[in-house]
Parts: structure tokens; sequence; C-alpha cells
């Protein structure tokens, strides 16, 4: 009887190759909701300004004097004084600004808004009855701005400072119209064959009403004024060396008329009050500038017109 042993084979396996359980991946949590924040609307409501404050700006504007082309002499401004107005002047870091008084007036005091970021000193120059005292400014960076009153013994400068960034004015000083007129009307009186200039002229009963436009002309007056029976134009210095303009009264109806009127100087005397005239020069390329009287605090003003 065969016997036959059987051997039940075994397979070994490593483990390196056994198959890993697979792996439980856990539920993601869904995540936290959180309430919609709702935009936060933010609301400006701008304050209307204080009539009183409005006011106040409405006439330091209408007062301000801005640095006119005609009125440069070389590099140095030369405007006309009037009480009460306020000269805008530019400066800029690093250079340094002179403010020119009338020969022979002495100064009182200076005070200034802002001390602090703006170097103000003064001197003189001359000697005797042609002494003359200079205000120099000079502001520390630019974007800077502040005011400068300067008092002395004949009146009172309101001065604007405006720091630029490199530009700055070199120079300025004044005419006075009031101081020049007396001075041709005691010349006039004094010459035998010469009419005067403006009799009875009294500085308080000067007007200066009066609105200019029209053309950027080298000879643009720099104002017009009356004393209620004439009217004085004044030009800058140098009408002395180039072409006067003829001076026309403009009518009723905008019709010209050649007016009659005389020349002291750096000022037309018109021996009448008008409403418009306008001063003409050239004729294929006519400069062409007005001189209109406007209302006087807001009301008209009345005159001898002939």
């Amino acid at each position: 009887m065969r016997y036959l042993l059987a051997v039940s084979a075994i397979t070994i396996v490593p483990a390196s190759a056994q198959i890993a359980p697979p792996k439980v991946t856990p539920p993601i949590a869904p995540p936290a909701t959180t309430p919609t924040s709702k935009p936060v609307l933010h609301v400006y409501v701008k304050r209307k300004a204080s009539p009183n404050v409005a006011r106040v700006a409405a006439a330091n504007r209408a007062a301000t004097q801005e640095p006119q082309a005609q009125g440069f002499v070389n590099a140095a401004q030369v405007f006309p004084f009037a009480d009460g107005a306020i000269y805008q002047v530019y400066t800029a870091p690093g250079a340094v600004t002179d403010i020119a008084l009338q020969p022979g007036e002495s100064l009182v005091a200076v005070a200034a808004g802002d001390t602090v970021r703006w170097v103000i000193g003064d001197t003189t120059s001359g000697t005797g009855a042609d002494k003359r005292t200079h205000i120099l400014v000079k502001p520390f960076a630019s974007g800077l701005a502040t005011n400068l009153v300067i008092t002395t013994d004949r009146r009172s400068y309101h001065v604007q400072l405006t720091a630029t960034a490199r530009t700055a004015m070199a120079a300025l000083s004044w005419t006075y119209p009031a101081d020049q007129l007396i001075a041709l009307h005691r010349a006039a009186e004094q010459a035998a064959a010469a009419a005067p200039v403006a009799e009875g002229l009294s500085v308080d009963s000067l007007h200066f009403n009066y609105a200019i436009s029209g053309d950027q002309a080298a000879w643009r007056p720099l104002r017009a004024f009356d004393d209620g029976r004439q009217t004085f134009v004044e030009f800058p210095a140098s009408i002395a060396v180039g072409e006067a303009p003829p001076f026309f009264i403009i009518g009723v109806g905008g019709e010209a008329e050649l007016a009659n009127y005389r020349v002291r100087g750096r000022f037309y005397v018109v021996d009448r009050i008008f409403d418009v005239a306008e001063l003409r020069l050239g004729t294929k390329k006519q400069q062409i500038v007005r001189i209109s009287r406007v209302a006087e605090s807001g009301g008209s003003r009345t005159g001898k017109r002939s």
C-alpha cells in the first residue's frame, strides 16, 4: 500500500509586501458661518461757512494785489501803495527777498504771523534824506505761508508771504500816488507858465473805484482815480521810454471820442469824470486797455462830468 505524503505549500509573503489597511479620512467639518457684516457708510456733512468768515475771506481776496508783469522794473516789482491793500510776495528757501520802503521813511516795527519757520530782518541803505529801510525775508522750506505787518512813521504795510519751491521775488517796493500828486501840484504852482496839475487837490477826496481790463501792454496803467473833478491815470515807469497811447472816452452808444488830457510825468490828467475810457495803440495789431468806473461801496458815486 503506497502512501503518499501530501505536503501543504506555505507561501511566505515579506512584510514589505503586505497590503496596508485603507486610511480612513475623517470627515471635514464645514466652516463656521459668520454673520455677514454690513458696509459702514461714512457720511460727511459739509458745514456751511459762517457769513462773517466768508465776508472776511472775500474782502481779503479783493484787497490782495498780485505781482503784475508791467509792474516789474528789472527784477523788482513796484506796487502802487493803497491803504488797506494786501501785497502778495513770493519767496523761496535759500533766497532772500528785499522789501524796500520809501526813502526817508523810518521803521517802527515788523510783526510776522510765523516767526519760527521764517527768517525776518531789516537793514538800511543810503544816508541822509535818501536813507532807505529794507525788510529781508526768507522761508526755511517751501509750502509755507504767513503774513507780515510793517509799521513806519508814515503808514502801515500788509504783506502776504508765500514760499514756493524755487521761485522768489528779488525785490519789491512801492510808488505813492498821493505823495506824487501833491509834489506835482506844488511843482506846478511854482512854475508860472504851467497850469496846476491838480488844483485844490485833497487826498481825502481821492476815489480809486476804477477797473482796468484788456491787453497786457507794456504801458498798461497801474491804476486810475479821481478827486471828484479830475481823473488821473497812473502808468508804470517804463512809459517814459516807450510810446504813449492816445486816450479815448467811450460814449453811451459805444462811440470813441478822443479826449483832452495833459501828461504830467507818469500821469494822464483828464479834466472830467468818465464812466468808460480806452487807451489804444497800434494799427494792424492794436492794443486796447479799458478803464471803467465802478460802483463805490455798493452804490454809485456821482461826479462832475462835462
